[in-house]
């Protein structure tokens, strides 16, 4: 049925229900998996009102960029020994500076994956939308079937 699932983590406890969930549904099914964490650009604020926006300096932005790709590694590298624990072959993938949902379904899409294992946070209402949701956004930009965990 699935030969290959996409796994999405940021590294939360949230996000490890759908991994344990992924890696336990590729154990049964045999398949392999890919683990994706995809890391955002540093966040700019600009205010309305106040001259000027406050700007990373190049340091910054580097020292940014090295703790997310450090951060993903240490994540990327647990969910590789679980599965290893589990006798599912898994590669894993950092996608620095991007938006998530975007880059797990063109991660899907490169890949040939036939199946996307996410959590959520199920958050409603106003949270959802202030709060966005990149669940939402894979659901609903992908092209092969999404499994949502909560």
């Amino acid at each position: 049925m699935y030969n290959h699932i996409l796994i999405s983590t940021d590294g939360s406890e949230v996000a490890q229900k759908g991994v344990d969930h992924g890696l336990s549904l590729a154990s049964s099914l045999k398949a392999r998996v890919t683990i994706i964490m995809a890391t955002e650009r540093f966040p700019v604020y600009a205010h309305a009102g106040i001259a000027g926006a406050y700007i990373p300096g190049p340091t910054e932005m580097a020292q940014y960029e090295a703790g997310q790709k450090e951060t993903a590694e240490r994540v990327l590298a647990g969910v590789k020994r679980a599965a290893e624990k589990l006798g599912v072959q898994a590669n894993t993938v950092h996608i620095p500076q991007a938006y998530p949902a975007e880059a797990i379904v063109e991660e899907a899409k490169a890949l040939d994956c036939d199946l996307i294992v996410m959590a959520s946070h199920g958050r409603r209402g106003l949270r959802k939308l202030v709060l966005g949701s990149q669940t939402s956004e894979v659901l609903a930009s992908s092209p092969v079937p999404v499994l949502v965990v909560r």
